[in-house]
Parts: structure tokens; sequence; C-alpha cells
């Protein structure tokens, strides 16, 4: 049984849009990979995260996520960054040593999903047990008693642990907290301290910065703009204007293709309204949402339309690129020699 339905929609969106502007090969350096054995939560218990992802897919084997490239992407090669999906509760243990296996067994990369109360020993061992990049971090695993509007970049990832990743030069996915998101002036000055106090950490911020609405931007890529190390990846993110920023500012070799599989199997389009995201989903397809500030729901024939999110993100950075004058061997780093580079596969 596939993972989900390609509709002719969909098939007509990758062969007009997207089949000749992909490279043969590409890296997807933002994924997920999951059992749903290895949960122990509902997804509406936690409020410092979004509900409406788990609505998406309850777990992503390994096998899943495979066939999703196969089916979305006919004709390619895709090779991913993988890591868990751990919320308080999991078994964060189990569901790092099923990364572990699966990129030991089928040749994709992995991440460790690290937790801010292991010591720089404990860490650095299980990177190495492991064999992993370095580490996957995410704001709702802070101390609880942090509100979610205060949580800072080092309240998640602790300058201990920095220590043993600058030492090591291990790969850091990045998931910033706070409401202003990329724009957030503690978020910015947190994420240049690590430029500067840990040099050879290979830094990937993700969604680039969670700047999902034109104003999430703020004067970031002006304040980031002197940076060397840092990357940013476009998981998850359909703003062409955001990704057109980033590629002016860092260049080609410094924006990352990542998917955030498999919620981009999702599908919908997204908006933006008064500086929030809305993602438009056909009606009755992922249950009731009416309770969710983030989902709105359409009818025929707007919802017979829809196509992947997936596709609609890489819609987005093919017309920020055209936009900029980029050609195919931008492309080509965006999707692929960026990232081979960055992660040194």
């Amino acid at each position: 049984m596939t993972p989900f339905e390609v509709k002719e929609v969909d098939r007509g969106v990758y062969e007009r849009e997207l089949a000749e502007f992909l490279p043969d090969r590409f890296i997807d350096v933002h994924t997920h990979v999951w059992l749903d054995a290895h949960k122990r939560h509902r997804a509406d218990e936690h409020a410092r995260i979004v509900s409406w992802p788990s609505r998406v897919a309850k777990d992503c084997s390994i096998e899943d996520l495979e066939e999703s490239y196969l089916l979305m992407f006919p004709g390619k090669s895709v090779r991913a960054l993988i890591f868990p999906s751990v919320s308080p509760g999991d078994d964060i243990d189990r569901m790092n040593d099923y990364a572990s296996s699966c990129s030991r067994s089928h040749g994709h990369p992995a991440l460790l999903y690290a937790h801010p109360t292991w010591t720089g020993r404990d860490l650095d061992r299980k990177i190495r047990a492991g064999r992993f990049l370095g580490v996957k971090v995410y704001l709702h695993l802070s101390p609880a008693y942090l509100p979610r509007q205060e949580i800072r970049i080092f309240d998640f990832l602790p300058l201990h642990q920095l220590d043993v990743l600058d030492r090591g030069r291990r790969v850091v996915m990045l998931h910033i907290p706070r409401d202003g998101r990329l724009r957030d002036p503690v978020n910015l000055e947190q994420m240049l301290e690590i430029e500067r106090s840990f040099p050879r950490v290979r830094l990937i911020i993700a969604h680039v910065g969670r700047a999902y609405c034109d104003d999430d931007v703020g004067n970031a890529f002006e304040r980031l703009s002197g940076t060397k190390n840092m990357v940013f990846d476009f998981a998850a993110n359909t703003n062409d204007r955001v990704f057109e920023g980033a590629l002016r500012a860092f260049g080609p070799e410094r924006c990352l293709f990542g998917s955030d599989m498999p919620i981009t199997r999702m599908r919908m389009r997204r908006i933006c309204e008064g500086g929030r995201y809305i993602n438009i989903v056909p009606r009755g397809l992922y249950g009731d949402v009416s309770a969710d500030v983030n989902m709105r729901e359409a009818d025929a024939p707007e919802a017979n339309q829809l196509t992947f999110f997936m596709y609609e993100e890489i819609k987005a950075i093919k017309r920020a690129m055209e936009r900029i004058g980029l050609g195919r061997s931008d492309a080509e780093a965006v999707f692929h020699s960026s990232a081979r580079r960055f992660l040194g596969i």
C-alpha cells in the first residue's frame, strides 16, 4: 500500500513545472523518520508546538520516505538527511536508534535528536555510537517552566553541547524559537553568537528561520549578511519572496533544499493573513481543523486543484531563482552540490 495517492493534478504540476527544473539527483536535508510505536504522547498535549503536522502522518518509516520520493519524483534520485520527530515523553533513545539503523541500512546520513539535559560527554558518546553527523534540536524540549514566548536558543541548545559539537565539527539542525521568528533580536544575537564562538559548528537554520510570511524577516538578512558559516534550509516554506531574500543575501552555496517530510505530503497551498500563515486544504481530508488558526478548508473546484506541499515549496524556489536570474547550475547547487559539500557526503 502506497503512503498517499498521486492524482492527475500532481502529475501535471510535476511534468510541466518541476521535472526539468530539478536536477536528476538531489539531497533533501530535512526529513523525519520515526515509528508510531515509539510515540507516547498525543499531539495536542503540548502547547509549544502546532498540531496540524500530526494530521498528515502518524509516523514515517524509512520505507515510506523512500516510496514517497519515488512517487513524487519519478526519474530522480533523492538522498535524505534523516532524524526522528520527538516530543516530550516519547522514547527518544529508541527513536534515535531507529534513525541510526535506517542510516546504516539505507545509506542516508542521520542526525541525533538531542535532549538539552544531556552532558557534553553523553552527547558525544551518543553521536559516535550512532554514527550521526550531528544533532537536531527543538524548542519543546526546553525546561517546562519556561513560557513558550520566552524560550531562547540556548535553552534547548546549551553552550556545553555547542562546545562538543564545535570540537567535533558537527552539524546542527536548528529550528529557532520565539513568536518573532527570524526577525526576533534575541534569536539573531544568539545565532550570531554561535557563528562567533563556535565557528566549526556546521549550523543549518531550518525553514529560513521560520520566516513563512514577509513580516517574519525584518532586518534579519542584513544582520546576518556578514556570516560565513551558517546555511539555511527551505523546508516546509512556500514564500518565494523570503527565498529570494535568502538567495540574494547568502547565494545558492548557503541555501539548501529541505522538505520536512512527511508533512510535505500534505495537499495544500499556503497564504499569509495578518502576518500568520494559513494552509488551505481540501475539506475533511485532515479531520476537523476548525479550531486551528493555521488551517482553512476549501471546497471544489479549488480543493480539486490542490497539490502537494512539497511541490508548492519547489515551485516557490523556482520562482525566486527565476526572478534573480539564477540558472541550472544554481539549481543544482541548491538541490545537491551545496548540501553534499556542507554535509561532507
